[in-house]
């Protein structure tokens, strides 16, 4: 089959097409484009000579078109309409009727934290949006944003990912959770000596068992004992509340799961290191208005999710 090089070619000559078929008269084609009749006829002479055919031919008071005019015109019409919805949907976005779906890369905390109140603005502003999570390794992150695997990486980025953007979404730090009849409470708190000889449950994805707290017990020449390891957040509520084992986790996490699974959560007895969880995009779609909507509203979620939010 030939191939034809479009780049020589004035694709407005098929709307010239389209208009010379739907009114059938070079004065009336010219109207609805809103051109001369002499650029009509300019242009319908070009198309003649494009395809090597009349293409339309005056029979009484109408430029009738011919058999090859006939043959091209579905697929022609075909692609034009193609090109049209690819142009508007591209200027448009819709939330309230779009079917799209978005793709988020979202540890377990960021989804257990953000998904639900995000779930829930989406199914009273845009009941049809669907929501896809995706686990992802922190040196991953750029390629599957770039490559549109993910629409936004949901996380702890301190050194963002290069031809990415990249916006804090909150502050998060590190409280203790126990049950509520722990006998190490005392009023709501617990002492620094109570806390470093209780038996711990750390969540990590790291194969190791040193977080965060250990370094700032160190710090006081002071050591933990960790009785469960586990990837698993998941399991940690029900641990907890069924034994006499404590953990730290971030602030946001022991407020759900202290109303869930009745646990009480208290300031831990050493200082920790607040960080910041951000959202990071490709520079690809940062103008992408569907994106972009997606971001608003994941930050819109954010903020409602502050202490002085209620």
């Amino acid at each position: 089959m030939k191939s034809i090089n479009l780049a020589a070619i004035d694709l407005n000559l098929l709307v010239t097409f389209e208009a010379m078929l739907e009114q059938q008269s070079v004065t009336l084609a010219a109207e609805q484009l809103q051109i001369g009749q002499p650029a009509m006829s300019a242009a319908l002479s070009r198309l003649r000579l494009l395809f090597e055919d009349d293409l339309f031919v005056r029979l009484g008071r109408r430029m009738q078109p011919t058999l090859k005019a006939q043959a091209l015109a579905p697929g022609l019409l075909a692609a034009l309409q193609q090109i049209r919805q690819a142009v508007a949907s591209s200027q448009t976005f819709q939330p309230a009727i779009s079917d799209r779906q978005f793709a988020l890369g979202s540890s377990d905390y960021t989804s257990f934290v953000l998904v639900p109140p995000l779930l829930a603005f989406s199914r009273q502003a845009s009941p049809l949006l669907n929501f896809r999570l995706l686990g992802f390794e922190k040196d991953s992150a750029g390629t599957l944003l770039e490559q549109g695997a993910i629409d936004v990486a949901l996380g702890v980025f301190p050194h963002p990912p290069t031809q990415t953007r990249c916006e804090p979404l909150f502050e998060e730090r590190f409280v203790g959770i126990a049950r509520q009849t722990h006998p190490a409470l005392q009023q709501g708190t617990m002492s620094l000596e109570a806390f470093a000889n209780l038996s711990h449950a750390l969540t990590t994805l790291r194969r190791d068992s040193v977080g965060a707290i250990d370094q700032a017990l160190n710090e006081q020449n002071l050591s933990r004992r960790i009785a469960l390891t586990t990837p698993h957040m998941l399991i940690l509520p029900f641990v907890i509340a069924s034994s006499d084992l404590v953990a730290a986790v971030p602030y946001r996490v022991a407020l759900r799961l202290a109303s869930i699974c009745q646990l009480a959560m208290f300031e831990l007895p050493v200082e920790t290191q607040p960080w910041m969880v951000s959202m990071s995009w490709s520079a690809l779609s940062d103008q992408d208005e569907a994106t972009r909507w997606l971001r608003d509203t994941i930050k819109a979620v954010c903020r409602s999710l502050e202490p002085s939010a209620g």
